[in-house]
């Protein structure tokens, strides 16, 4: 196992590069880590340099998890291997997936890693990245599972308001000493697998301390796992993540094509703050990354803004060559008491008719679900089809609001500004080129809008005359690319 490596100035549009990291010797696998901008060269490894990148991962063997570091003086495109490794060994075979970010109040650097079968994320802090100090333990929160990983500790922002249309006006973002630690579990998962939870709370540079014990959950579906924050990002910004669109009960075995070379994929990125909601205090917000540069055409392909108690139908089968919508619905003067009615919508195939669709209930407990089912790409007795979540309309806006992007095997669903969301891959046999969007039963003087727009494929150079993208490879420990007719350029 090796660290690959892609770059992007807007985090859609991505190229691959060469493998950054190799193993060392057969059965060594780099596993899960982070990277850090040592601009005050404390490490030494960057004389006169303000850019050098460290690089801090696991090695795994047979025998032994360690936490190793790598050196960039060439801005992360190339790594040298620090001659004294590993800077942090404890003879466990499961010590795994190091965090680490710079903590300015103390002028230390800051680890946090899994002992991921004792269910305890250490704290480890460090002068120069190369020699590390345990500092403090955080142990059996929340949903344990079987086991800890890719543990996450990230300084975020809070909303005064969730509830205005534009959430993350800076005017809206206040800076706190808040900060939540991310903790990964797998296998254990409430639907099965892997997942991720999150723990609000406050940090002095050694320990976290958690506001309570409470297992909050970063995404109802079930493709959402490990998330990774990028480092360096001011902490009166909101913070950017992205986490790997899978889940581990199926990972391995869902389809893909004999030269694509590779399964699974990233997720959105996401902005991250916090908010306090109703029944929801510390609630973490996430938002799709700022998706315009993605758009195909200046403004909407479809829209209406009457559609209460009505219906939008969109056929993109020629007008959206990626098959990758965005839309958002907005619903307005919603009734406090005796509400009624539903708002849906639908991606179906024109060829199979095959569909994915979801939709939400104004009245009773206001639940929300998305479902895969009638997608026959792949079946599999853990790949769940339906998933749920119950979203309280704000009584004082009287308003919901929906955001969805779609590509062509993976949906991602916001629900009121990054409230809650979901992300669910699905495999089917014939593409979707049909949006349908619908309201019925809504109570008298409810108002719906909704805009659907097309958006741009983020590997458009890269794909071959089918749309497809091909897989690197790796040969006599050198990454190769695929052209665009699946051979291999040597």
């Amino acid at each position: 196992m090796h660290t690959g490596h892609a770059t992007s100035r807007n985090l859609y549009d991505w190229e691959n590069q060469p493998i950054a990291i190799y193993p060392g010797a057969d059965g060594e696998g780099i596993f899960s880590g982070s990277a850090v901008i040592d601009s005050n060269n404390t490490s030494g490894f960057f004389p006169n340099q303000t850019n050098g990148v460290v690089a801090i991962y696991t090695l795994n063997t047979m025998e032994e998890e360690t936490q190793q570091v790598a050196y960039s003086r060439d801005g992360g495109y190339t790594f040298t291997k620090y001659s004294k490794n590993p800077v942090l060994s404890i003879g466990s075979t499961q010590f795994r997936d190091p965090k680490v970010i710079w903590y300015s109040a103390t002028k230390q650097w800051v680890m946090v890693v899994a002992y991921a079968q004792e269910f305890t994320i250490g704290f480890y802090t460090s002068p120069n990245l190369t020699t590390w100090t345990h500092a403090s333990n955080f142990s059996h929160y929340g949903l344990l599972g079987l086991q800890y990983e890719c543990p996450n500790l990230v300084q975020l922002p809070f909303l005064t308001n969730i509830s205005i249309e534009n959430p993350l006006d800076s005017s809206n973002v206040n800076s706190t000493d808040y900060y939540i630690l991310q903790i990964s579990i797998n296998p254990g998962a409430p639907l099965g697998g892997s997942i991720s939870q999150y723990f609000p709370g406050i940090f002095n540079g050694t320990h976290f301390t958690a506001v309570d014990s409470a297992a909050r959950i970063n995404d109802f579906g079930k493709d959402n796992y490990a998330g990774q924050f990028f480092y360096n990002i001011p902490p009166t910004s909101p913070q950017v993540s992205i986490a790997w669109a899978s889940n581990w009960q199926y990972s391995q075995v869902v389809p893909t094509g004999e030269l694509e070379n590779f399964r699974s994929a990233m997720s959105l990125p996401r902005y991250n703050v916090l908010a306090n909601t109703t029944r929801g205090e510390y609630t973490l917000v996430s938002l799709p990354y700022d998706l315009t540069p993605l758009y195909s055409t200046p403004t909407s392909l479809a829209n209406s803004s009457s559609l209460a108690n009505s219906s939008l139908l969109y056929d993109y089968s020629t007008t959206v060559p990626s098959g990758a919508l965005s839309f958002n619905w907005t619903i307005t003067s919603i009734p406090s008491a005796n509400t009624t009615g539903t708002a849906n919508f639908t991606f179906m195939s024109s060829v199979t008719g095959e569909s994915i669709r979801g939709g939400f209930f104004l009245g009773g407990d206001t639940p929300f679900f998305l479902d895969r089912g009638n997608i026959r790409g792949f079946d599999n007795p853990f790949f769940t089809d339906k998933f749920s979540t119950n979203n309280l309309v704000n009584a004082d806006t009287q308003t919901f609001r929906l955001q969805v992007v779609i590509d062509r095997s993976i949906i991602e669903v916001f629900l009121d500004n990054g409230l809650r969301s979901a992300t669910a891959t699905f495999f089917p046999q014939g593409q979707l080129d049909t949006l349908m969007i619908s309201t019925r039963e809504l109570n008298p003087g409810v108002q719906v809008s909704a805009d659907v727009y097309g958006l741009k494929s983020g590997w458009a150079q890269e794909e071959n005359m089918n749309g497809t993208v091909m897989g690197n490879v790796t040969m006599a420990g050198q990454m190769m690319r695929r052209n665009k007719l699946g051979h291999i350029n040597v």
